[in-house]
């Protein structure tokens, strides 16, 4: 199993920055992929921004130019910079990572961090 902490979180006024943090630790695995998912009140959980171990990324059309995902494969750390922040990105982000073990593939998550962008 790996273990997910966050950081990061907070509060900012439309057209600000955070960035997010999420360090992995635990269990020797195979990492293939790491990720930021966010779940608005009265949405569903969506995919914000993903990172393949290649370096591929994917984005939600919704944050493409703003947001920016990247690793430090050395910490085991993803982060989401996210700049010219809007009131719809309010929701809570939890780290995801997607990896092998063995033979079999598993998904874990962090805990989630609130983010509040105010208008």
């Amino acid at each position: 199993q790996v273990q997910l902490v966050e950081s990061g979180g907070g509060l900012v006024q439309a057209g600000g920055s955070l960035r997010l943090s999420c360090a992995a630790s635990g269990s020797s695995c195979s990492i293939n992929a790491m990720g930021w998912y966010r779940k608005a009140p009265g949405k569903q959980r969506e995919l914000a921004a993903r990172i393949f171990s290649g370096g591929t990324t994917n984005y939600a059309d919704s944050v493409k130019g703003r947001f920016t995902i990247s690793t430090d494969n050395a910490k085991n750390t993803v982060y989401l910079q996210m700049n010219s922040l809007k009131p719809e990105d309010t929701a809570v982000y939890y780290c995801n990572v997607n990896y092998r073990s063995g033979f079999k593939i598993y998904d874990d998550w962090g805990q989630g961090t609130q983010v509040t962008v105010s208008s």
